[in-house]
């Protein structure tokens, strides 16, 4: 069997082959990964990309043709594929996987990319850059730590948004990264850094590679959640 005709129980086993890495074991496994990418996911229904990207439409007022964005963790490009579509014109796009960057490269959409494993190395970007900082996917238990967000808040102009989902992984592990990343929402909001925009439940987003159950047939499906923060303008 080739790479391009994984199956979904295929995928699975991907998935539950690196569970307990640490990011730099992560990391090497996405270098491999990046060929089937997104066919793999093609195969486990994976919609975060699109949900985010429309909530964050809905949100979002005023001309896209300027705005600078922040693409964090931004693989092979998908999320920016997604708001061209839209309007946006300029990307930078930051990824700990130099096989993704080079698929993300590949799209000619981003006007630079760079190479940071987030969490053990700083985000690679100067303070209050972006119109527009944007993550999707990658905030969970054994990706990118909850620290980060207030990197991700640095990043934004001030007057400008944060867009991040939350992964809905069904463990013990992920309901402490869920409540860890809650808490620090609330604080940076609490220290006024920023204010909620909007909240959205992200229903059904993927199959729920990192289980299995008895019933095959009837996969279960991951919900997370969506947030817009705008960044204080002091």
């Amino acid at each position: 069997m080739s790479d391009s005709s994984r199956t979904l129980n295929d995928i699975k086993t991907l998935f539950q082959s690196y569970e307990g890495f640490d990011p730099q074991q992560t990391m090497k496994f996405y270098e491999i990964w990046a060929q089937t990418y997104e066919q793999d996911l093609k195969t486990i229904n994976y919609t975060a990309p699109n949900k985010v990207v429309d909530f964050l439409n809905a949100n979002f007022s005023g001309s896209r043709e300027g705005v600078q964005v922040l693409d964090v963790a931004c693989g092979s490009g998908l999320v920016a594929k997604l708001m061209v579509e839209l309007g946006f014109r300029n990307f930078v796009g930051v990824d700990g996987s130099k096989e993704m960057l080079e698929q993300a490269a590949k799209t000619g959409l981003y006007q630079d990319l760079r190479l940071a494993l987030l969490g053990t190395q700083p985000l690679p970007v100067q303070t209050g850059t972006f119109d527009v900082v944007i993550i999707v996917g990658a905030l969970a238990d054994g990706y990118v730590p909850v620290n980060v967000v207030r990197e991700l808040c640095n990043a934004a102009k001030p007057g400008g948004y944060v867009c991040m989902s939350r992964a809905g992984k069904k463990s013990e592990s992920g309901n402490k990264f869920t409540a860890s990343l809650e808490r620090e929402l609330q604080l940076m909001e609490e220290e006024g850094l920023w204010t909620c925009v909007a909240t959205e439940e992200m229903r059904k987003y993927m199959v729920d590679v990192y289980n299995n159950y008895a019933d095959e047939q009837n996969e279960q499906l991951l919900d997370g959640k969506m947030f817009l923060y705008k960044r204080s303008l002091s």
